[in-house]
């Protein structure tokens, strides 16, 4: 991966594959295949900067595996995989 560093209350998640076969072993067409929802967080922020010019760090870390919106965010693909620009306001929830 290039050496992407997110700043303030971003995160740079890698997104997982999609599934290509049903449980029943039927081989799904990209253009029907869901998009991924989970990832593994590879880089973030510094932190959200609050109006009093303090900075809130943020609650994911690097290795954490989140959950986020079908729609949210901005991917982008890389040479070792596809991933995703997230704000944590973004992130469901965190994989544990």
């Amino acid at each position: 991966m290039n050496n992407i560093k997110p700043l303030y209350d971003r995160i740079l998640v890698k997104i997982g594959i999609p599934d290509e076969k049903t449980e029943g072993g039927i081989i799904l067409p990209d253009s029907s295949q869901e998009k991924p929802q989970q990832g593994e967080v590879v880089a973030v922020g510094n932190g959200k900067l609050l109006d009093n010019g303090t900075t809130k760090p943020l609650d994911v870390k690097k290795g954490d595996v989140v959950l986020f919106s079908k729609y949210g965010g901005m991917e982008l693909a890389l040479g070792d995989g596809d991933y995703i620009f997230l704000k944590q306001d973004e992130v469901l929830g965190i994989i544990e």
